[in-house]
């Protein structure tokens, strides 16, 4: 199988890391994987402020590393970003090579459960707490896990990943699939609610005496980890692929 790697701006810039790790881990899986040098941003920012027209922009860039590939998938890893191509990437005619692209957009938990339907990770150990978060645009978007408001079968694909690893322990907070308040430009445009999700957040970890919060989706888990550092919580945050590669961390 071939796939293209989708690294979102912010994970390029602040986390090269999860990149690393998810190319690592993709490619261990006997996965074939190429990398668009030019790739930027996907234009969720622009397109979250309705500015259609610098997102046309920022969209063109994305489809022209993207469109013409032969590859089978393409994998993201975060949650927030495939969602914007998956779901709004619409700035641009949709031409028949920009719908195929965006069909074949996938993020990365997505892709081990549901196409490489992989299932047992226990040659890695992780001997700690964790807490899962799955972010708003993962659960309500792409539906990775089910939704506490919803009358539906509890499910969590990012939990069936991480269960199988040697020595890890998941704790299940009391709101765990409450919004931790990033919501990209809104921490910036309402940053006293922000701040005040992500306090809630940071205490119902706490209370249960988590030493990680594991997620497939960076952006939630800086916003998180602000707050973390600021209070002192003592709290670490790592994105699921570096469980799953075994590192780097």
């Amino acid at each position: 199988m071939k796939v293209a790697l989708f690294v979102p701006c912010y994970i390029d810039l602040i986390f090269p890391e999860v990149a690393i790790a998810t190319l690592e881990l993709l490619e261990k899986l006997d996965v074939e994987v190429i990398v668009p040098l030019n790739q930027t941003c996907c234009g969720q920012p622009t397109a979250n402020e309705g500015d259609q027209k610098n997102s046309a922009k920022i969209e063109q860039v994305f489809a022209d590393n993207f469109q013409d590939l032969e590859v089978d998938y393409i994998v993201g890893p975060a949650g927030s970003c495939v969602k914007q191509v998956k779901q709004h990437f619409d700035a641009i005619p949709q031409t028949e090579k920009v719908t195929a692209m965006r069909a074949k957009t996938i993020e990365l938990v997505e892709f081990l459960v549901d196409v490489l339907q992989v299932k047992d990770f226990s040659q890695i150990s992780f001997p700690h707490t964790i807490a899962i978060h799955n972010s708003c645009s993962s659960i309500r978007g792409l539906h990775i896990s089910s939704r506490s408001e919803w009358m539906e079968p509890r499910f969590n694909k990012t939990e069936e990943l991480l269960s199988s690893v040697s020595g890890i322990t998941i704790e299940h907070i009391d709101r765990p699939d409450e919004c931790c308040g990033f919501g990209g430009t809104f921490c910036v445009t309402d940053e006293a609610v922000s701040a005040k999700m992500g306090q809630d957040k940071v205490a119902d970890y706490r209370r249960h005496h988590i030493e990680y919060v594991v997620s497939p989706d960076m952006s939630c888990l800086m916003h998180q980890k602000g707050i973390s550092d600021k209070e002192n919580a003592g709290l670490k945050f790592v994105h699921i692929a570096q469980i799953l590669n075994n590192g780097p961390f």
